[in-house]
């Protein structure tokens, strides 16, 4: 009796010291907790889980999905501040990266990535990522993580009328997600505005903004088809998000322990990819069946659009980074563009 009393004891105190070395993080992102209809959703389940397995629980998440934790700029605030005291880690967007990290930019030049591939080979093994992630650290006390496939290339849509060239859009109103694409619309003779994922359907209900530009996979996640009529296929943008975490918090970790996050990331990033691009088409046509009316530019109108955009994208770039940043990322797209070329 005494000698399993005794190990009950032993086992509590285990079991209460084992509890008070564990880490629960705090893990924000945007949209709902639904991993079939929000894919951001679906990368962090997976992430997570596989960090807390890999631990044996010595790392836990508690999830804040739908800005929980404030705005997309507070929570990037959030994350820069004491680690060890408030650990939180979010999956940001350019709208929130940009605010402490505009070197960000050059990787979201319109039509700069020929295919899904030559994106992964840029955000995976291209100098300019492995650069950005030391400054964003250096700068912040951050760390960058991953580069999270979030949907297809981005598409315009708008409610007004069909666009299938830069010719369409003088006159209309756009949501620009960040200041980068609205230098795009305003390169178009539109004009743009930036609002908030989370206030973009009444924006385009009320006829604030007459259109914006996402994946189809946000589009029918925001039930933007309620709202908006016609698609254009332009492949803009490779549409991504980026998992941060407080530098504290990771320092304060073993390093088998960071190792786990960095792999965990980095498959559950495989899975992501590897559903988005499945079901890439499948949004486009569900977007076709709520009612929308889809185009694909032709050949000549794509040039158009690159013709008039990028350069635009690339001279609004030149007031936020230093020209090495932009130099960079263009010499490693096209290297990544030629070395995945089919």
């Amino acid at each position: 009796m005494k000698k399993s009393f005794l190990f009950g004891v032993l086992a509590a105190l285990f079991a209460v010291n084992a509890a008070c070395a564990a880490t629960a993080v705090k893990m924000s992102h945007v949209g709902p907790a639904h991993a079939e209809n929000n894919i951001v959703h679906y990368f962090v389940s997976e992430f997570t889980k596989r960090v807390t397995e890999r631990t044996k629980g010595r790392i836990t998440f508690e999830l804040y999905p739908d800005e929980q934790l404030g705005t997309e700029e507070q929570r990037m605030e959030l994350m820069m501040k004491d680690g060890l005291n408030q650990p939180v880690a979010d999956v940001a967007s350019f709208a929130a990266m940009g605010t402490v990290l505009p070197e960000l930019y050059p990787s979201s030049v319109p039509f700069m990535f020929n295919s899904y591939e030559a994106a992964h080979e840029f955000f995976d093994n291209s100098e300019y990522w492995a650069n950005l992630k030391k400054l964003f650290r250096e700068r912040t006390g951050c760390v960058l993580i991953e580069a999270v496939e979030e949907g297809g290339f981005l598409a315009f849509t708008n409610s007004k009328r069909e666009i299938h060239s830069p010719a369409d859009f003088p006159g209309l109103k756009f949501r620009g997600m960040d200041e980068g694409q609205v230098a795009i619309f305003k390169a178009f003779g539109a004009s743009g505005t930036p609002i908030p994922w989370s206030e973009l359907y009444m924006a385009l209900k009320t006829g604030v903004v007459d259109g914006q530009m996402n994946p189809a996979f946000y589009v029918l996640l925001g039930s933007l088809p309620e709202v908006q009529k016609y698609m254009t296929l332009a492949n803009i943008q490779y549409s991504d998000q980026f998992l941060v975490m407080n530098g504290e918090l990771f320092d304060s970790f073993s390093p088998e322990d960071q190792k786990v996050i960095v792999e965990a990331a980095k498959e559950a990033n495989a899975l992501t990819r590897a559903r988005i691009e499945a079901e890439d088409s499948q949004q486009v046509e569900k977007c076709r069946e709520l009612g929308m009316k889809v185009y694909a530019p032709k050949p000549e109108e794509m040039d158009a659009f690159r013709t008039i955009g990028q350069p635009a994208f690339i001279e609004w770039l030149k007031s936020k980074v230093a020209p090495e940043w932009i130099e960079l990322a263009l010499r490693d797209a096209k290297a990544a563009n030629e070395k995945t070329a089919k």
